[in-house]
């Protein structure tokens, strides 16, 4: 087994690693568009693995708060794979992540990816969610809308009804009941809720007197753009989550954003909603895994 010798990134690094990250997937990578950021990340740990002081390969962790961290862009150089590389890694992730007092870490890989995932549950990583992304713009020409039907903004009033609808849900915990944003993920708490309702990012479906859906939603630069990312949605039945679906794509219109992405549950019922609403889907599902670190 060669040494492995795991340190931080530094600038000079850059040259060395971006080769062996240029075709992770058909259509490239990201980490030269992130490398900046993650370098001076001071709520992060970007490492390399070294092989005879040469780098083959990297991962970031990302602290989303004061307890929960995220693991992302783990890659090794195709030349050193199946040498303990990126379990190396992963472990030195995991430790910086104890060091600044995580208590838990979270990532997300695609469901195709059984490499990584084989890596993951010999961590000790369990799967607690599963998720696809849709994409859509807005309507050419806008549909009729139904007032008593229509979305409505959630209010301070309306937390523990939330609360309630969530507890019984049977979407909630099929996503690990997490609020994904950027490719990360934090858990649904009651103080999460509160400040997404105080930012005007919880939309209602009621009906027939009760809540019978709902989106959390916020407007994000991604691609050099504002989108309206949706990071939770909810509903007791494909008309519900039909209703939800065309209405935020209407939303889009009257917030002058050109584009939308769901992270949507990965149900049957769910993409023929969305495929009904007319959204774009790249057929690329992702499993979110989770490991305790107290």
């Amino acid at each position: 087994m060669p040494q492995i010798e795991i340190r931080p990134v530094q600038p000079t690094d850059r040259d060395a690693v971006l080769p062996f990250c240029t075709q992770t997937w058909d259509w490239g990578d990201y980490i030269d568009q992130v490398w900046d950021d993650w370098l001076l990340n001071p709520a992060g740990d970007f490492l390399v693995a070294t092989v005879d002081q040469k780098p083959a390969g990297i991962v970031h962790i990302d602290m989303l708060n004061a307890e929960e961290a995220w693991l992302e862009g783990l890659r090794v150089d195709p030349a050193y794979r199946q040498q303990g590389i990126g379990n190396a890694l992963n472990e030195a992730a995991m430790l910086a992540a104890m060091r600044r007092h995580a208590s838990t870490i979270r990532l997300a890989v695609e469901t195709q990816n059984t490499t990584s995932i084989h890596l993951y549950e010999r961590l000790h990583m369990r799967r607690v969610g599963e998720f696809s992304l849709y994409h859509a713009s807005p309507f050419t020409s806008l549909p009729r809308a139904n007032a008593q039907q229509s979305l409505q903004l959630a209010t301070p009033e309306d937390l523990d009804s939330i609360i309630d609808y969530l507890n019984v849900s049977n979407i909630f915990p099929l996503v690990g009941g997490l609020y994904y944003a950027q490719f990360k993920a934090l858990p649904i708490t009651a103080e999460l809720l509160a400040e997404k309702i105080a930012g005007q990012q919880v939309y209602l479906l009621r009906r027939w007197e009760r809540l019978d859906g709902l989106a959390l939603a916020e407007i994000r630069e991604e691609y050099h753009e504002q989108r309206l990312s949706v990071g939770y949605l909810d509903g007791t039945a494909i008309e519900a989550i039909s209703l939800i679906a065309y209405e935020l794509r209407r939303r889009l219109t009257e917030l002058e954003l050109t584009r939308l992405r769901v992270y949507a549950p990965q149900t049957l019922l769910v993409h023929d909603a969305f495929d009904g609403a007319e959204y774009d889907s790249n057929s690329t599902n992702f499993y979110t895994y989770e490991r305790s670190l107290v």
